[in-house]
């Protein structure tokens, strides 16, 4: 397999997994999103579709390097909710913090999802922070394979 084969596969496989994870903490075990956990998706989001337009659409190394390019940018925006979430910066966000006016007992009020608070962890690193890692590192990767020519 070929340096453009495997970023094209990388290029599909780790946004769709990624996505893939988010959607079954959701869905499954009921760790709803913040806004800045959506954000981290949209890139995702866009990526596939890249990927995808890689294998009909030339230069298909242009397109997957873009792909890995959104893959990057879904990572770099983990990192900065990661930080968020441990601390080390404000959100720039209202999901940061208890709005002042809300009814903390209204109980048909939708579930308040604070940017701020990281819902789970393993190894002490948050999902926003594992999306850091693993998308900075894999995107890195697809853009380095769609870059090499042999």
């Amino acid at each position: 397999m070929d340096g453009l084969s495997k970023a094209r596969l990388l290029a599909v496989l780790i946004p769709a997994g990624l996505l893939g994870g988010a959607y079954i903490s959701q869905y499954v075990f009921g760790l709803y999103p913040c806004e800045m956990c959506w954000w981290q998706r949209y890139p995702h989001f866009a990526a596939i579709p890249l990927a995808l337009a890689s294998y009909a659409i030339q230069p298909a190394r242009v397109w997957v390097a873009l792909a890995g390019l959104a893959i990057i940018t879904s990572g770099l925006i983990g990192g900065f909710h990661a930080g968020v979430e441990y601390g080390w910066w404000e959100g720039i966000t209202g999901c940061s913090k208890l709005p002042a006016d809300i009814d903390v007992m209204d109980v048909s009020a939708a579930p308040l999802v604070r940017c701020d608070v990281a819902p789970w962890d393993l190894f002490g690193i948050s999902l926003a922070g594992w999306n850091f890692l693993i998308s900075c590192a894999g995107g890195a990767a697809v853009v380095a394979l769609a870059s090499y020519k042999k």
